[in-house]
């Protein structure tokens, strides 16, 4: 129980639902237990006046007799539907209130676990499976909403039930009481056994379960990739392994659940069996009556559900316990990026000094930056050049604190970024990445998610900077297009432009470009440059790219090699080193002369 104690502050949050919940259950117990007890009085009734009725057999009374018999009979079989309305009626309440203060849990459960996984870093998320995120936020959740709800309802019934009627059983025949209840330790000991097998079990099925989501959503998000290599054979035999694998574990869980209702069936015959025999021969010894014997047979079979219910409860709590642990793992793990007790609060007007940066990804080992030093003034624009893996998007992400160096310091006028707030730091840049993300919503919305609060006429003039209002024009319903799941529906250049306009909506005064223009043709990325030059004309720009953009004017352009400065300068000058830029530049020229003879 120690990974559902986590859930204990839900209820408190929600204790009078809880403590009306529990009232509610034992009102409804207490109905029910009218009706055996009504039962014996009954046969009790029949039984002393059987001999009264015989003898009346032939007189005048006798009429008298069965009308004013029959009316108490009457009195006590409405007695006991009235009994079992009022039963009825608060096992309604009580549901009402436990089953419905689950779902309550339940959402405010899911909303946490989300809540969460929004504050986690970009470190949590590149050593985590999607699928596996997924699993916890909806099976587990799912798992953990019977624990709180049935599984405390039931178990509450069942305590309940059971304490007052072994209390009334013991009242009328202790002895008897001790051979009715005999079989049930052999039943907790059943099931404590299986119980601990039932909780390893569960955890293999929801870790196999995590592996299946995962498996079909890389599958329907990568679908034109399986297609294009026509790998769809394997892929569904990759799929098939999984759910093989989860079929087998689910079926192992289920024969063992199934042990727990023939055991319970078993012991509570035993109990009725026992209950006939040894109170046959208590009522012919006349230690008690035969409406003690029929009152015990129904407390016998009134128990039935309850030790039916001990071994579901006990198999939710602990599917419960094994989900809760796996999203207690999340829950308890900590960003490494988080604010600042004490955040400072500045508006920024765009100087950035990177001070002697080292940086190596955790979860790699990989060393993308080295002593990297780099001072940016204010309105200046600055183009970082590298081969794949020198660590042009490092820098990005370390400016918008995606990750922090291990050494060094990232100052935004003369303020290191770690005394900022996130929101207020990541608001004041605008950062367009490499591994763009459309939504599965309008065109209208993807622009707008950089400034929420933006209206039409500035989404369509970010467009237009972007040079791609003319291709979203083209379509039936203009910017009102619903894109698809990562924006399928449009092309790689115009995605890469959406995500261009979405950065220059947001309008601030620092922007950072990550390789933005690759899938976009000569001559779009000829008119969007000359658009961001007027754009960006006194603003802080750092444009990260694999190719020269000599149209464009930097006032710096640096190149990275192995995560290190090796050339830095304006465009003419870096020519004139003759180095590594241009090489690069001279590569690019013959290529693009090759591209216009062809």
């Amino acid at each position: 129980m120690k990974h559902l104690a986590t859930l204990n502050k839900y209820f408190l949050r929600y204790k009078w639902r809880f403590l009306l919940g529990l009232l509610f259950t034992a009102i409804s117990i207490v109905f029910s237990i009218f009706q055996p007890i009504l039962v014996r009085q009954i046969f009790d009734l029949l039984e002393q006046n059987l001999d009264s009725y015989h003898l009346i057999d032939h007189t005048s009374v006798k009429s008298a007799f069965r009308g004013q018999f029959s009316s108490v009979l009457a009195f006590y079989g409405l007695s006991i539907l009235g009994f079992a309305l009022l039963s009825g009626f608060f096992m309604f309440l009580q549901r009402q209130t436990l089953v419905v203060m689950s779902r309550f849990i339940e959402y405010d459960l899911k909303n946490a676990i989300y809540k969460h996984y929004q504050e986690l870093d970009l470190s949590f998320y590149k050593i985590h499976r999607t699928g596996d995120l997924m699993s916890r936020i909806t099976e587990d959740v799912s798992r953990v909403r019977m624990y709180v709800g049935p599984a405390v309802m039931y178990a509450t019934r069942t305590v309940i039930m059971m304490v007052i009627i072994i209390y009334l059983m013991l009242k009328v025949n202790p002895l008897l009481t001790l051979y009715t209840l005999s079989p049930l330790p052999i039943l907790a000991i059943t099931i404590y056994f299986v119980n601990r097998i039932i909780h390893k079990k569960s955890e293999k099925i929801q870790a196999q379960l995590s592996n299946i989501t995962t498996v079909a959503q890389e599958s329907y998000s990568g679908i034109r990739v399986i297609k294009s290599y026509v790998q769809e054979d394997p892929s569904v035999k990759h799929f098939d392994d999984a759910s093989e694998a989860y079929k087998k574990s689910s079926i192992s869980l289920a024969k063992t659940d199934a042990l727990y209702q023939p055991s319970m069936a078993l012991m509570i015959g035993l109990s009725v069996v026992t209950t006939i025999f040894i109170g046959g021969m208590q009522v012919i010894k006349g230690n008690i009556t035969v409406g003690n014997l029929a009152e015990f047979v129904i407390y016998v079979n009134m128990l039935t559900f309850p030790f039916f219910s001990i071994g579901w409860v006990a198999s939710m709590i602990q599917r419960a316990a094994a989900s809760q642990q796996r999203i207690n793992e999340f829950l308890q793990v900590k960003p490494d990026i988080s604010n600042p007790e004490n955040p400072v609060d500045a508006t920024f007007k765009g100087d950035i000094h990177f001070e002697n940066i080292n940086f190596m990804y955790s979860h790699t080992g990989i060393q993308a930056l080295k002593n990297f030093n780099l001072k940016i003034k204010e309105g200046e624009k600055v183009a970082i050049i590298g081969r794949t893996g020198s660590g042009k998007t490092t820098l990005a992400q370390l400016l918008i604190r995606m990750f922090d160096p291990q050494s060094g310091k990232i100052k935004i006028d003369g303020i290191d970024i770690k005394e900022m707030s996130l929101e207020s730091l990541r608001t004041q840049v605008s950062y367009v990445p490499q591994d763009l993300f459309l939504f599965s919503d309008s065109i209208a919305n993807n622009i707008r998610f950089g400034a929420p609060g933006a209206d039409m006429e500035a989404i369509k003039t970010a467009a237009k900077q972007a040079s791609v209002e003319k291709d979203i024009l083209q379509f039936p319903e203009g910017f009102e297009t619903v894109i698809g799941e990562r924006g399928v529906t449009l092309s790689g250049g115009q995605k890469q432009r959406v995500s261009i306009a979405r950065g220059l909506l947001k309008d601030p005064n620092i922007l950072v470009f990550d390789d933005c223009l690759s899938a976009v043709d000569a001559r779009t990325e000829k008119e969007i440059i000359g658009n961001l030059y007027a754009f960006l004309k006194d603003k802080t720009a750092i444009i990260i790219t694999h190719r020269i953009f000599s149209l464009f004017e930097f006032d710096k352009i640096i190149v990275l090699e192995e995560g290190r400065i090796i050339e830095e300068g304006t465009h003419e000058a870096l020519l004139l080193k003759n180095g590594y830029y241009a090489e690069m530049y001279q590569r690019q020229q013959k290529g693009e002369e090759e591209n216009v003879t062809e």
